[in-house]
């Protein structure tokens, strides 16, 4: 998610989730998740000695980091991410300025969840944790017990990721908070999805949506419908799926939201093929790989190599199929994927079993 987190105190009447409960959670994440090697530690980025030049740069730089930051997060690149969010934390930790380190925590542990990096990220929610606490950042802990949520939900914790978005939603009711609602609501739309009721999904991102458009965030708002065309994929209503992807893909473009750019593509792609609409399923995959290339993004390239294969193979189209997972399955050796590389390969042969 794209998505923000951060977390202060708890309010006294709401029920959050305990600093010993969240490190459980986040151990086991770490369990289950692949670190990236040679990650750095960020005790050794913060606190290695400050040289002169280091020492004089300027609040503005460091905001001007967060802010590319953030611009490469959108668009994919969380490495690169992590590598101005380190820079900005320095100048910030030179400063004291708390509030502002949060907010870096918070982008640095997207990032290093996008990459797979569970240890670093739990180091960065918990450093995050701890400033939202000590600057009693109230909006902080509406959004970081959202991202608690989404964590429990991709682990499979139905259950308590829909209590943590509610608490998340009860305090952002409190405090007249709309962003929170809007981010809360959409949230607990995934969590009703992910149960089967999609009905219920779709109203509750409805909701959500306008709570969204009254405060102008135009990323959230590609997410909720983004959010609201799974939805309707799911319920087989293809006609408001393909008008809510639709929606999504022309507000990420405007906006240079590219994650959420992409996403609605990958939604668009699977509706029209659902319907037998293959032309126009072949003109948004040619969408996809040029802003791929674009982006030189190398793993969105992989990503639209393989879905012009499976649509190929689903014509019947075998020889082309093959062609475009050999081609993914190199991107995978180029990026060190063995993971992605074993399941196209998996794919291939299973394919070619058929023919």
């Amino acid at each position: 998610m794209k998505q923000r987190l951060v977390f202060p105190r708890q309010l006294v009447c709401v029920g959050v989730i305990s600093r010993p409960l969240l490190h459980s959670f986040l151990l086991f994440t770490f369990l289950l998740s692949p670190v990236a090697a040679g990650a750095v530690d960020i005790t050794q980025q913060l606190h290695r000695p400050l040289n002169s030049s280091v020492g004089r740069q300027s609040r503005d730089e460091a905001d001007s980091l967060l802010r590319i930051g953030e611009q490469q997060y959108a668009s994919g690149y969380a490495d690169k991410t992590i590598a101005s969010c380190l820079q900005a934390l320095e100048l910030y930790h030179s400063i004291g300025d708390l509030k502002a380190q949060g907010l870096t925590y918070n982008l640095l542990a997207k990032a290093y969840i996008q990459l797979d990096s569970a240890k670093e990220a739990e180091d960065a929610l918990r450093r995050g944790l701890a400033i939202a606490r000590d600057t009693k950042d109230f909006q902080a802990e509406i959004f970081v017990l959202n991202n608690i949520g989404t964590f429990f939900l991709q682990q499979g914790e139905s259950a308590a990721a829909g209590k943590t978005v509610e608490d998340a939603l009860a305090i952002a009711h409190g405090v007249k908070n709309i962003e929170g609602e809007g981010l809360s609501l959409s949230n607990l739309g995934l969590v009703t999805a992910r149960l089967g009721d999609y009905n219920k999904a779709i109203k509750l991102y409805e909701n959500a949506l306008i709570f969204r458009r009254q405060t102008g965030d135009a990323i959230g708002e590609a997410n909720t419908l983004n959010n609201l065309g799974d939805a309707y994929l799911a319920s087989g209503n293809y006609q408001d799926t393909i008008a809510t992807y639709g929606e999504a893909m022309r507000t990420a473009k405007t906006n240079r939201d590219r994650t959420n750019e992409l996403r609605a593509i990958d939604g668009l792609v699977k509706a029209h093929t659902a319907v037998g609409r293959y032309e126009r399923a072949f003109d948004l995959l040619e969408q996809r790989l040029a802003l791929a290339k674009e982006l030189q993004n190398l793993r969105e390239e992989l990503k639209s190599f393989e879905s012009y294969a499976q649509l190929y193979k689903q014509q019947g189209n075998y020889l082309t199929a093959r062609n475009f997972y050999e081609r993914a399955i190199i991107l995978a050796r180029t990026l060190e994927d063995s993971k992605q590389e074993v399941q196209l390969l998996d794919q291939l042969t299973k394919m070619l079993q058929r023919k």
